[in-house]
């Protein structure tokens, strides 16, 4: 084995650095050794440096397995600096000319490089395989190795073929990295690379650096993302979101409330991309808005936050995304917004997948919400995941942490999940087990005839979310244990069949409340969270007169959502009465003088200072899709035709008409309610709509009794508002 001080000495040679970090020196000299090697270390431990340096050392050249171009050219760029000659690290790609693919191959066989980054799918050409065959291999290294396993965050099947193509090429030693893998990932890995004796080394996955928080995603996530970014000025931020079309309205937006952001995703010519990254990267832009594209293997090591716009699919996607945030140890902020209205979003998307796809997407999405929801250390939550036990009972660095809930004793409440999971032979989920315990005559209940059981409703006086956090929490305890590869079924440990035997203390916090409101209205109704409750009063008084007048329900004028942000923003020209949500043109209009007279009036005598610099200035053109339905409906296009030919379920297209409606605009949709509704109905719901208070969708369906659906209450809304209101 390689010494010490010869080690040291090389890495100073080589890349500069005094000391190894980690387990870096003994990964190396196992390599060195010409054994297998495992490692599992958190992005920004050095893992690169893992391979890298060995690649320098011993003869022939080490082959990187990597996924991302991205990523292979960032490496290959940094291993060219740290070394006198060019040649010293190449890769092969699709994105290389066929001259450019000779060059690589002329050095290869030279001696010159070390270092042979290559694309999976580049790995399995048969020119290739037959040209590596005649070359001297020092190891192989597979990067990002979590791709192999269906059960991680970014499964690859290309990547399952990699053990065939090294024997075909010649056997040398394998080391597999990834910075995210729970024990049952790590498993698949080793399995699948026919690796299982490698040595394994495991860094710890706490960052103690990053600071996690989960809010409540809300009407008003644009604003909140552009006041915490106000509140970072200088520093460097990356926003995660799922779709390519949020990325770009999300940067657009942004750039016009003066931020210096861009965009980034798969589906941009590949110029702009690279750019875009690169100016991110050089800090000629503060923020960059991508889809989970980005990022893997950017070694930017001042990302000061993360925000997650959308929950991701995976706990390990989210510890990834996250862990790009302070590298350099220094601050990293990592925020998640939550809506569980996202998590049954993403359940639609699996539709159509295969079964056992779709089993594991559901359980991968169950974990992800399972710790949104949680009211305990996001630390003690995220490393239990990994297979890692964090003892301190407060991290000090998470919201949970720093807002600590309130514990309350659930002993009995164990021992009644705990006697549920045995008698049924712990066969099944969690969700099974919690249905028997409220007493839920579901069909698989009553199928296996568990209604019948002892257990069954004895525990119907509590919520069933309650008895979801009594299982989450137990299993971080260790009294339970979930089986990942048979679907999530939950098992009794050694320790929580000794807890049964002899019950002790188990304290548990109630989890933090994500539920919506029960809201279709493209505006949210909550209670009041207006900055100014005085203003707000004054306004819903002001609202109420004027209702009055014009003989139209108080909702018709503005919703309460829209006197709300008035009586936190203090709009005092018609201007800016039209950036409050629910407000358009043609309502500032109409009502807008004697509310912009008010509010003016009011911040004069009470001498309040405007947050108008927080004004959420938005997008012109905010969306082409609003203005080609509006197109659409003066050509009196059937609103099902209509839908189709934009790809959207009615229910989507019924929601862009409310939000052009709540706004403002008048639209006339009585060509298509004549089509499909009775006239009578119509009068009835219309006659409803004159005499309520709110404009509540599920209080509509309630008094109007079970003759009429939820869509065509919508649409007799939809004419009430616009023929009334705008």
């Amino acid at each position: 084995m390689a010494k010490h001080k010869e080690l040291t000495d090389a890495l100073k040679e080589h890349f500069g650095f005094d000391s190894f970090k980690g387990n870096q020196e003994a990964i190396i000299e196992n390599l060195l050794a010409g054994n297998d090697t495992f490692v599992l270390m958190p992005t920004g431990g050095g893992k690169s440096l893992c391979y890298q340096l060995p690649s320098l050392l011993m003869d022939g050249v080490a082959i990187v397995i990597s996924p991302l171009i991205a990523l292979m050219k960032n490496q290959v760029d940094a291993m060219r600096s740290f070394s006198e000659q060019d040649g010293v690290a190449h890769f092969i790609n699709s994105s290389l000319t066929k001259t450019a693919i000779e060059e690589v191959k002329s050095d290869v066989l030279s001696g010159k490089t070390k270092l042979l980054y290559v694309a999976p799918e580049s790995l399995t050409k048969e020119e290739n395989i037959q040209f590596l065959r005649g070359v001297r291999i020092s190891f192989y290294a597979v990067d990002e190795a979590h791709c192999i396993s269906e059960w991680g965050h970014d499964f690859r099947p290309e990547y399952r073929k990699i053990r065939p193509i090294i024997s075909q090429i010649g056997n040398a030693p394998v080391i597999a990295l990834t910075a995210t893998a729970t024990p049952k990932v790590q498993h698949d890995i080793q399995k699948n690379l026919g690796m299982t004796d490698a040595k394994v080394f495991k860094s710890s996955f706490n960052r103690a650096n990053l600071y996690y928080e989960v809010r409540k995603k809300s009407q008003d996530i644009d604003k909140e993302i552009i006041k915490f970014i106000r509140s970072q000025e200088g520093k460097s931020g990356i926003i995660y979101c799922l779709s390519r079309k949020k990325v770009e309205d999300l940067a657009e937006t942004l750039r016009v409330n003066g931020i210096n952001a861009l965009a980034y995703h798969a589906g941009m010519d590949s110029n702009v991309r690279s750019e875009n990254q690169d100016n991110f990267l050089m800090e000629k832009v503060e923020v960059i808005v991508a889809t989970i594209a980005f990022g893997m293997g950017i070694d930017k090591p001042d990302v000061r936050y993360v925000i997650h716009y959308d929950i991701p699919k995976s706990l390990e996607g989210y510890y990834q995304e996250t862990g790009r945030a302070g590298r350099d140890g220094g601050e990293g902020q990592c925020i998640a917004f939550y809506s569980n209205k996202d998590i049954q979003k993403l359940e639609k998307f699996m539709q159509g997948k295969p079964i056992a796809e779709q089993e594991i997407g559901k359980q991968l999405l169950n974990e992800t919400a399972a710790y949104a929801e949680s009211s305990i250390c996001r630390r003690k939550s995220l490393l239990h995941y990994f297979g890692e036990e964090y003892t301190p009972e407060n991290c000090g660095n998470c919201d949970n942490c720093l807002h600590p809930k309130k514990q309350m004793e659930a002993q009995e409440m164990l021992c009644t999940v705990i006697e549920t999971i045995l008698a049924v032979k712990e066969k099944f989920k969690a969700e099974h087990i919690v249905d028997i315990i409220v007493g839920k005559e579901t069909s698989e209940v009553l199928d296996y005839k568990h209604d019948e059981l002892d257990v069954f409703a004895t525990g119907q006086g509590e919520d069933p979310t309650l008895w979801n956090t009594v299982i989450r929490q137990a299993m971080i305890a260790g009294y339970i244990d979930k089986e990942i590869e048979n679907y999530g079924v939950l098992k009794i440990t050694k320790a929580g069949k000794s807890f049964f035997k002899k019950p002790t203390s188990f304290k548990i916090t109630k989890d933090n409340d994500f539920d919506e409101e029960e809201e279709e209205t493209p505006i949210r109704k909550a209670g009041s969270c207006a900055a100014d409750e005085a203003l707000f009063s004054m306004l819903k008084d002001l609202r109420k007169k004027i209702a009055k007048q014009v003989g139209l329900p108080p909702y018709v004028i503005f919703q309460d959502p829209s006197l709300e942000s008035m009586a936190t923003t203090y709009p005092i020209t018609l201007e800016e009465l039209q950036n409050i949500p629910g407000v358009g043109a043609g309502k500032a209009k109409r009502y807008g003088e004697e509310f912009i007279n008010l509010i003016k009036k009011h911040v004069q005598e009470n001498e309040i200072e405007r947050p108008e610099d927080m004004r959420v200035r938005t997008v012109a053109n905010k969306s082409k899709l609003k203005v080609f339905i509006i197109q659409a409906i003066d050509r009196k296009i059937s609103l099902d035709d209509l839908a189709i030919s934009k790809g959207l379920d009615f229910v989507e297209l019924i929601e862009e008409i409310e939000a052009i409606i709540y706004s403002g605009t008048k639209i006339n949709i009585d060509y298509f309610i004549d089509e499909v509704m009775d006239p009578d109905k119509v009068d009835e719901i219309m006659e409803y709509f004159a005499e309520s208070t709110t404009d509540d969708i599920d209080e509509a369906l309630n008094e109007l009794g079970g003759d009429y659906t939820e869509e065509e209450v919508r649409l007799i809304r939809i004419k009430f508002i616009s023929e009334k209101g705008n």
